[in-house]
């Protein structure tokens, strides 16, 4: 019989024994749970699970090697890079696409990965806060002239409409599962990001931003 706290082994990479783990009934297999501002990198067979609203997530990996992560942001660059002023944390990374990407590509490229080996898949960037700047919008464009202008191969994506989506990718297999939300449109999910939002605009980019 399974034990959920004895019988799940400690992440392949070390840097990421803070995100939370679990055993996914659902796909008879560890999950990696991440939140807006995380990314997580893995060497095993094993999901990342994340649940995106006006966020997106890019899903990579080595093709050949099965090494690859995704992560999870909420604007698309840090405008200080243009005065070269640099973030210094993981949590400051994950903030932005810039760092975002750069930061996820960089570990998987520092665990064993080939960068001429790099698949991409993008979810996400869905307009659910009809109030506020369409920042999936600017997200989706975001990521998209990111992976041309590095050159990275994109296979595929679903992006856009007014729907969270929630996400399942195995970097081993490099198959990405998505559901649309329709029911949480109006709920969790915005709210959430609507929270996260002013986390982001209240805390200097120096400082760690709280995640709920």
């Amino acid at each position: 019989m399974f034990d959920r706290k004895k019988d799940i082994p400690p992440p392949s990479i070390r840097e990421f024994r803070f995100i939370n783990r679990y055993w996914d009934k659902t796909r008879d297999a560890v999950s990696a749970k991440i939140l807006p501002g995380e990314y997580y990198v893995t060497l095993d067979d094993e999901y990342i699970i994340t649940v995106l609203g006006s966020c997106v997530s890019a899903c990579i990996r080595d093709k050949v090697y099965g090494i690859g992560g995704m992560n999870h942001f909420m604007l698309p660059e840090n405008m200080d890079d243009k005065h070269g002023l640099m973030a210094t944390s993981m949590s400051e990374a994950a903030r932005y696409g810039n760092y975002a990407m750069e930061h996820l590509i960089n570990d998987i490229l520092k665990n064993g990965g080939r960068r001429e080996n790099l698949e991409v898949k993008i979810v996400g960037g869905g307009r659910i806060i009809a109030n506020m700047t369409n920042i999936g919008a600017k997200n989706i464009a975001f990521v998209q002239d990111y992976i041309k202008t590095e050159g990275l191969e994109l296979l595929g994506e679903d992006v856009g409409d007014i729907y969270p989506r929630k996400v399942a990718y195995n970097p081993r297999s490099g198959k990405v599962k998505v559901k649309k939300m329709r029911s949480m449109h109006n709920g969790t999910v915005r709210e959430r990001e609507e929270k996260y939002m002013q986390s982001i605009e209240q805390k200097p980019v120096a400082g760690d931003v709280e995640l709920f």
